[in-house]
């Protein structure tokens, strides 16, 4: 298939790269690192690199003509009032809010529920947006004690995954809260569990990084030796408990707590990576010593709520679209314990929670559209099937033992959703009802759009959902631009979802967008996450590449009209794609992504994710790591225009989670491989960029301004590259 060149701008020269020396074997292969040097990203080198990059990305975003029409029209559509899910703590309820520009939402309390009289207003209680001048300080977790009383939160700096415990004393008058001395540093992945005597709190932490840097986040030591702390309020951090650290044998599990709800029992999970699977244990603390329920990584196991010592648990024991057991603590081993909600035949069980008295709320996929049921805690037995509004996402769901209501929120492509609310108390009507409905400033209509989901076979004859949303008038003879999303992995499913950005790229461009739901993601279980992972990874680029097969051939988009977005495992996903079919695509995105599959466990929490890719180390794994691998597979096409697509690379200087130094060698990489060898001799003519923010991390807490700078560059490019013109379908 024959790709016309890229419209997007004139040939630009990438800058001189100093190539490295460096070549090792690995499993009887000569691998060579010629940018090894990339990985230090405190060296002038790395940072003279990355400004010249930065530049050179600039001076191609100036010529990007429709960049600031996007910039404004996403801009008005991300200024809507947001709201989260109302909780309960103490006697007030709390909600987050953004009324739409600010960096970060705020979080507000209320003595009760509007449009009840007694509510009063609402009153703030916390507000990172005032906590740093650019926005770049997020809150990252929130914990209250059982009365309500003090509140643990945790901030992170930058877009870090490292953040800072504090502690605030709540008034119950809804006043503003006292801050206390309490300050708990190297916190990372961690969790904030309070004992229900108001006396501290179970978090995580890390032993201090061994580079100690000024500015953490921008380190790349390996994150290892996780523990389990104990902190009672009024102490300092040094004189913490040590409950439970992960054995030196096994330095990269991890550890998650959490207080049963009766405040009795501490659950404690241990994790090795991410996949889904972990061990059980158990603490009474009344008696203290631990009980091991499972002690292997035969499955996954999460305590849904207990009854005394009945404890009602989620798994995937012999079930890979899962099921609840019920667990007395002096019962057996875990292959014996019964039913209590039996694995569907083909819907996923994705999370349960039980409310005050015999009620448990299940949350389904169904064909990856949410279903809601509501349940007998003590039996399983159906209860009701909720209705919901449509093709769509179950968002937060808040609610506990304490309490009847339950509130969920619901959101489709098209639609930036409602909050629902529903009262599960004897005699209630048990249906949801509308509690508040979220509304665009901008004139907007779902009704002007179109959403269906398909089925693609892939090359192995699996069959591949995916969801097509475009506006109504939009003509599908191949000339809409498109914008194919995939991520793939992990066990994370792509559920229909409201995005600001892509609804001004459909409305904008008159473009349309596609969600492809990958093998290696949750949308089917663990079998269709294990079809996806270690040496089945391929069937992932398989998937998406008879997706982006699909769009051409039915003619939503051509080559030309096709761009590829992806971030994180995603971002692994289109540039393995842009290295195996540079003809199928017009523009490449590549967020945030894992491109170094023979170095990533070597890098903060990389070691993690060696259970969805597997361990490079090991010859048998590498056998198939390295025929994919991003960095190791950039190659000129000989057939064709003989080029790859446009590439846009995207990192942030303070992601400490898939480390910048992926996208900074991949990218040095591209542009050698591809042009910098004889830039006037090149065939390739199509832009090798990245974009590498500074203050900015993965992606969770990034300020709204961010946010939107970058998708005013990254979707400003990809128009250029598709020749997309403005239409703006209000």
């Amino acid at each position: 298939m024959r790709r016309p060149l890229c419209v997007c701008v004139c040939v630009c020269v990438p800058p001189q790269v100093r190539r490295g020396e460096v070549v090792e074997t690995l499993h009887g292969v000569r691998v060579a690192d010629p940018y090894r040097w990339l990985e230090d990203p405190d060296s002038e080198d790395t940072r003279e690199f990355v400004d010249a990059q930065n530049a050179l990305t600039a001076s191609v975003l100036e010529q990007c003509d429709t960049r600031e029409q996007f910039r404004q029209l996403f801009t008005d559509v991300f200024d809507y009032p947001k709201y989260g899910a109302p909780f309960k703590a103490g006697g007030r309820y709390y909600f987050y809010y953004n009324s739409g520009l600010q960096p970060q939402s705020a979080l507000y309390s209320q003595a009760g529920l509007v449009p009840d009289t007694a509510a009063g207003e609402p009153r703030l209680f916390l507000d990172p947006s005032g906590l740093s001048a650019d926005g770049t300080v997020a809150l990252s977790g929130l914990s209250f004690s059982e009365d309500g009383s003090l509140a643990a939160y945790s901030l992170s700096k930058g877009g870090s995954d490292w953040c800072t415990i504090q502690v605030l004393r709540v008034d119950p008058s809804g006043a503003p809260p006292t801050p206390l001395a309490d300050k708990l540093e190297y916190v990372k992945f961690s969790s904030l569990a309070w004992t229900h005597d108001q006396r501290g709190f179970f978090y995580n932490r890390y032993p201090d990084p061994a580079s100690r840097p000024a500015d953490l986040g921008t380190e790349t030591d390996i994150n290892t030796h996780q523990q389990l702390c104990y902190h009672a309020l009024g102490t300092p951090q040094s004189e913490d408990v040590l409950v439970m650290q992960v054995p030196d044998e096994h330095p990269t599990w991890m550890l998650a707590a959490r207080v049963t709800p009766d405040g009795r029992f501490l659950v404690i999970s241990v994790h090795a990576g991410t996949m889904p699977a972990n061990r059980l244990y158990l603490v009474d603390m009344q008696k203290l010593p631990v009980v091991k329920l499972v002690d292997d990584f035969s499955a996954s196991f999460s305590v849904v709520a207990n009854e005394g010592t009945t404890f009602y648990i989620m798994t995937n024991l012999d079930a890979p679209r899962y099921r609840c057991i019920p667990h007395v603590t002096s019962a057996g081993p875990a292959s014996s314990w019964p039913d209590h909600i039996a694995q569907h035949p083909k819907d996923v069980l994705r999370g349960a929670l039980a409310l005050k008295g015999d009620v448990l709320v299940v949350r389904y996929l169904r064909d990856v559209v949410a279903a809601l049921q509501l349940r007998q805690l003590g039996s399983g037995a159906l209860t009701k099937e909720l209705p919901l509004p449509g093709v769509g996402s179950v968002g937060a769901m808040s609610g506990d033992r304490k309490g009847s209501e339950l509130f969920f929120s619901f959101t489709s492509f098209t639609e930036p959703g409602a909050l629902y609310r529903i009262d599960t108390a004897p005699g209630s009507a048990l249906e949801p009802q509308l509690f508040r409905r979220t509304e665009l400033k901008v004139p907007h209509s779902a009704d002007d759009y179109v959403t269906k989901q398909v089925f693609v076979t892939s090359a192995d004859g699996t069959q591949v959902p995916m969801f097509i949303t475009h506006h109504k008038d939009t003509k599908l003879d191949g000339s809409a631009p498109t914008l194919l999303y995939g991520y793939g992995g992990f066990n994370v499913p792509l559920e229909p979802g409201f995005s600001p950005n892509r609804l001004a790229f459909m409305r904008g461009y008159g473009g349309v967008f596609a969600q492809a739901n990958l093998r290696g993601g949750g949308e089917y279980g663990t079998e269709w996450r294990n079809a996806g992972s270690t040496h089945n990874k391929q069937n992932v680029f398989d998937d998406f590449q008879a997706c982006a097969e699909y769009l051409i051939r039915e003619r939503y988009c051509s080559p030309a009209k096709l761009t590829i977005q992806g971030g994180s495992n995603g971002g692994l996903l289109v540039a393995a794609c842009a290295n195996q079919r540079p003809d199928l695509y017009a523009c490449v995105l590549g967020q945030v992504g894992v491109m170094d599959m023979l170095r990533f466990h070597k890098f903060t929490i990389g070691h993690a994710w060696m259970t969805d890719y597997g361990n490079p180390d090991r010859a048998a794994d590498f056998s198939w790591i390295y025929p994919y691998s991003p960095l190791h597979n950039v190659r000129a096409p000989e057939g064709g225009s003989r080029q790859y697509p446009a590439i846009m690379l995207a990192t942030g200087d303070h992601d400490d989670r898939v480390v910048p130094l992926h996208t900074l060698k991949l990218l040095a990489t591209l542009q050698h491989n591809l042009a910098a060898a004889d830039p006037a001799a090149s065939p390739q003519r199509n832009p090798l960029l990245a974009r590498i923010e500074v203050k900015a991390g993965h992606g969770a807490g990034k300020p709204t301004q961010k946010v939107i700078a970058e998708a005013a560059d990254l979707m400003g490019f990809a128009a250029k590259c598709m020749n997309a013109k403005w239409v703006d379908r209000a």
